[in-house]
C-alpha cells in the first residue's frame, strides 16, 4: 500500500541534551520509560479503519507519534515506523452497506483522504504501510501456527450461518490461558477487562468459547462478506487483533519499541496484539504509549451527535493546516481535552505571532529556546512546553526588534524556524 509523501526535515544544530532519547509514559502501568537501548528505534502505530473522515481526535494521535518519531531521530536514532490499514472489518463493512457503496470503494476512498490529511499536517508517513486484505496469506499462517501449537482452536459454526453445507472447519479463536503475560499490558482487572471487550468490538457471549475474552482470530465466510482462501483455515476472514500482531512483526521483528495509537486501543486491541505477538515466539512492545481521547464543547465526538470537526473539513474551509497542527500540539498528549473553536482561533494567532518574530535576518540568540524545546520533548513529549518556549523566543523578537541596544543574532530566526519544522513539525 503506498504511503503520503514524505516532508523535508531541516538539520538543527546541537545543543545540551541533543543525543538523549525520550522517556515515556507507560499507559498501562504507570511507568516512565526509556525503551530504546541501542541506535534503531521501532514504532508501531495503528492505522484507520477506513470508513469515515480523520477527525481531530485522529489527528492528534497521529501528530503525537510523529513527534516522537521526530524525537527520535533528532537524538540520532535510525527510527521504523510500520503501521496498518484495517481494510476489512465490521464497521467498514457496515458503513458501505448503510450507504450502499462497495466496501472495496469506500476503503479506497477514506484511505486515500486520510494520507490528503496527513500530508496537510506534515505527518511522515510509514516505511511499512500494510493493508489487512494484502496481508491476508501471511495472517492465515500465523493463524494456523497458533492452532498447531495449541494456542488457538476451533469453534463451530452456526449452520444457520453458514455458506457450506456440513462445514467442520469453524471460526479460530486465541486461547489466551496460553499466555501467562496476558493482562500486563493494561493491568486492569478481569470486570473491567470483560466490559471494555464487549464494548470495543468482542464477543464474550459467544457460545463455544474456551473463556469469554477469547479473541477472534479467523472468521469463517458469511452470506455477503468478503472473504479470501485460507489452506486448512477454509474461506474466511482475519479477525481485528491479529492482523497488528503480524504487521507489527513483518516490519519490526522483535525491536517493537513502542506500540501507539488513541487511548481507547489500550484494551482490549493492545493487550491482544500482544498477546498474539508472544504466541507467535515474538517479544511485544517494550512501552505502550497512548493519545488521549478528544471530545467536542462538553461532548465526546461522533458521527450520530453530528460534531466531528474534520481535517479536510477545515483545510477545505481556508484554515491553515499548521494551524490545526499547533492547535493539537497545544495540548499533551496525555491528558483528554475538549476541541473549542477558540483553539483554532489561538492557534492561527500563535502562528501569526512566529511568522512576525522569524521574519528578519537577525533575531535573539535561539540556542537557549532550543535546549528547552528538546527537554520538553525529551519529557513524555511535552508538547505544551515546547510551544511556551517558541512563545518566548517569538515575544522577545518582536519586542526587541526596534531596540538598538540589543544583541542581534544573524541567523537565529532560521534556527527557529528549522526547530519548529523538524522537531514539531510546523513549517512557518
Amino acid at each position: 500500500m503506498h504511503a503520503w509523501p514524505t516532508p523535508y526535515i531541516p538539520a538543527l544544530p546541537s545543543t545540551r541534551g541533543a543525543e538523549t532519547p525520550p522517556t515515556l509514559l507507560d499507559t498501562g502501568s504507570g511507568d516512565r520509560v526509556q525503551p530504546v537501548d541501542g541506535t534503531d528505534a521501532g514504532l508501531y502505530v495503528c492505522g484507520i479503519t477506513p470508513y469515515d473522515a480523520t477527525h481531530i481526535g485522529h489527528a492528534a494521535t497521529y501528530v503525537t507519534f510523529d513527534v516522537l518519531l521526530r524525537t527520535w531521530r533528532d537524538a540520532g536514532l535510525r527510527t521504523t515506523l510500520v503501521s496498518n490499514v484495517t481494510d476489512v472489518d465490521d464497521p467498514l463493512l457496515e458503513r458501505a452497506a448503510a450507504t450502499g457503496v462497495d466496501w472495496r470503494d469506500l476503503a479506497a476512498e477514506q484511505i486515500a483522504l486520510f494520507g490528503r490529511d496527513m500530508t496537510a499536517l506534515g505527518v511522515i508517513p510509514p516505511d511499512l504501510y500494510l493493508g489487512v486484505v494484502e496481508t491476508v496469506p501471511q495472517v492465515a499462517d500465523a493463524v494456523e501456527a497458533m492452532l498447531a501449537s495449541g494456542a488457538a482452536y476451533r469453534v463451530p459454526v452456526d449452520p444457520a450461518e453458514s455458506v457450506v453445507d456440513g462445514d467442520t472447519l469453524g471460526d479460530v479463536y486465541a486461547d489466551l490461558s496460553r499466555d501467562d503475560a496476558f493482562g500486563t499490558v493494561a493491568h486492569l482487572v478481569r470486570a473491567q477487562q470483560l466490559d471494555l471487550f464487549a464494548e470495543r468490538g468482542g464477543d464474550p457471549s459467544r457460545p463455544g468459547k474456551r473463556d469469554p475474552l477469547d479473541p477472534l482470530l479467523w472468521r469463517r465466510e458469511r452470506p455477503g462478506e468478503p472473504a479470501w482462501d485460507a489452506g486448512t483455515l477454509g474461506r474466511g476472514r482475519p479477525g481485528w487483533h491479529v492482523e497488528c500482531a503480524v504487521i507489527s512483526r513483518a516490519g519490526l521483528g522483535d525491536r517493537i519499541h513502542v506500540q501507539g495509537g488513541g487511548s481507547d486501543l489500550l484494551f482490549p486491541h493492545h493487550e491482544m496484539t500482544s498477546s498474539h505477538v508472544r504466541m507467535l515466539g515474538g517479544q511485544a512492545a517494550v512501552v505502550n504509549v497512548h493519545a488521549a481521547l478528544v471530545a467536542y464543547e462538553g461532548e465526546k465526538m461522533s458521527k450520530s451527535l453530528g460534531n466531528l470537526v474534520l481535517v479536510s473539513r477545515l483545510v477545505a474551509s481556508g484554515v491553515d493546516p499548521m494551524a490545526v497542527r499547533v492547535a493539537l500540539l497545544a495540548h499533551h498528549h496525555g491528558a483528554e481535552w475538549e476541541w473549542f473553536d477558540a483553539d483554532l482561533a489561538a492557534a492561527t494567532t500563535r502562528l501569526e505571532r512566529w511568522r512576525e518574530a522569524v521574519s528578519g535576518n537577525g533575531g535573539p540568540d535561539a540556542t537557549d529556546m532550543l535546549v528547552e524545546i528538546r527537554a520538553a520533548l525529551r519529557d513524555d513529549l511535552d508538547t505544551p512546553r515546547a510551544l511556551a518556549a517558541v512563545d518566548a523566543w517569538a515575544e522577545r523578537a518582536v519586542t526587541e526588534s526596534a531596540l538598538s541596544d540589543v544583541d542581534v543574532v544573524e541567523g537565529a530566526p532560521g534556527v527557529v524556524a528549522r526547530a519548529l519544522d523538524a522537531l514539531l513539525g510546523v513549517r512557518i
